[in-house]
């Protein structure tokens, strides 16, 4: 049984091989409808319980298209609807009772312990769908996505993020150790990394830099990475932030630093770290990567269940 949580914990090799897989996979879907199953229907019969406590348009969306196509199904419940959020109910009779039911347990929630508490019970695969360290489904995609278009290993080429350090980042610096690629981190200072993370990557042979400057970040960069810089349940003085960060939007002034045939990667929603000509422009390539979701999903569940080739 093979958990899907943090980038870092999974071998490259099974990382490499999920991007092969969904890149086949996707191959084979040109002439499919959305509901039809993959040929085989490599997960007929199996379910996947998904359980948020947090917003989520395009992972919930995308996980139920991706069981479906693989010819399972997928059960939604939010956590405020269980004896877990409401009757004071253990993780560990919650655990055991999904394991019950389920073949797969997709979590997205507002705590990193509750996955791993989750994971101590469970006797079915747990999937992180974004907890607040993490994004590793997110972050997987976006590597398919920019090999896809740039049609070269993401090791050849120099990646960015311009923005605020949060789990997609952490990911992001996960995958630069795991895939080998230069990572470039633009952001005000003390809105940095977290020392531990960074230290971990500097153990593992990272190469990443941080500027101060949005300019300096960018300059010969191949993709551009960026997220919401204001989330839904920040605890911060957001008026502050956003002055902070006003040197870091991302316009077509500061893409004219990075390669002529740069593109723009964002994992949605947007904010206002994102001028509204890049957001739509030739560069952006935001709607591809929010499709490849599903097809690299797909293949994280294929591995979780032990069916990946």
């Amino acid at each position: 049984m093979k958990h899907f949580i943090n980038l870092k914990d999974i071998p490259a090799k099974d990382l490499r091989k999920i991007i092969t897989d969904a890149k086949r996979r996707k191959k084979l879907r040109k002439k499919l409808s959305t509901l039809e199953v993959d040929k085989g229907a490599p997960l007929k019969g199996k379910i996947l319980i998904q359980m948020f406590e947090k917003a989520s348009s395009r992972t919930r969306i995308s996980f139920y298209l991706a069981i479906k196509q693989l010819g399972g199904g997928t059960l939604t419940l939010r956590s405020n609807e269980l004896h877990l959020g409401q009757g004071g109910e253990s993780i560990e009779d919650t655990a055991k009772i999904l394991s019950t039911y389920g073949d797969g347990f997709m979590l997205r929630t507002d705590s990193d312990n509750k996955i791993e508490d989750f994971k101590n019970y469970l006797s079915i695969p747990i999937i992180n769908g974004l907890s607040p360290s993490s994004h590793p489904t997110q972050v997987l995609s976006d590597i398919f996505t920019v090999e896809e278009i740039k049609k070269k290993p993401i090791k050849n080429l120099n990646i960015c993020w311009i923005g605020d350090s949060n789990n997609v980042l952490n990911s992001l610096i996960a995958a630069s150790v795991k895939f080998s690629f230069k990572l470039n981190i633009g952001c005000p200072k003390n809105y940095e990394p977290k020392k531990s993370i960074l230290d971990w990557a500097n153990k593992n042979s990272a190469i990443i830099n941080i500027y101060g400057n949005a300019s300096k970040a960018v300059k010969n960069a191949d993709v551009i990475f960026s997220d919401k810089v204001i989330s839904l349940n920040d605890n911060v003085n957001k008026q502050k932030k956003i002055k902070d960060f006003m040197k870091f939007k991302i316009s077509n002034e500061l893409m004219s630093y990075a390669k002529k045939n740069s593109i723009f990667l964002h994992c949605l929603p947007r904010g206002n770290e994102v001028s509204q000509k890049v957001f739509l422009g030739k560069q952006s390539k935001v709607w591809q990567q929010a499709l490849n979701r599903v097809h690299v999903q797909k293949s994280i569940l294929l591995y979780c269940f032990g069916k990946l080739r």
